[in-house]
């Protein structure tokens, strides 16, 4: 069997600019989803944290808004439970996840601040509490 993968074209066009309507809709989403799904992966993401500073980086009002859109685009498509593949074909799943993330993290890094990541490492630390517990 092929293995399936987005092409760069797919990884595009989920990235794409989309209007403030569609933007907001996804930052709600984002907000609303991000966690329960990041809880549950989390253990098997060698990019945990960096992934929680990207959801900082997407809240910050301070962040241009185009970044906050590729970083929501990103977002959304990693907490959809049904993309490319989906993700409950285990660590599988999450390939094309990885592949979206990836290139947003590329195109926004210089965006990621020092702030961002202590707040990343605050929630993982939060979360390994809670599991502790």
């Amino acid at each position: 069997m092929a293995k399936k993968t987005l092409d760069d074209a797919q990884v595009s066009d989920v990235l794409a600019p989309v209007p403030e309507q569609e933007q907001n809709r996804r930052e709600d989403k984002v907000r609303r989803d991000f966690w329960p799904k990041f809880q549950r992966f989390a253990a098997r993401l060698p990019f945990a944290e960096h992934l929680a500073a990207a959801y900082y980086c997407a809240m910050d009002p301070k962040v241009p808004l185009r970044v906050r859109g590729t970083l929501l685009a990103a977002l959304a498509y990693f907490i959809m439970p049904f993309d490319f593949l989906p993700d409950f074909l285990a660590i599988v799943g999450l390939t094309d996840d990885i592949a979206v993330l990836t290139t947003a993290f590329g195109l926004i890094s210089s965006h990621l601040t020092d702030e961002h990541r202590e707040q990343a490492r605050e929630a993982l630390a939060k979360l390994e509490e809670n599991v502790a517990d």
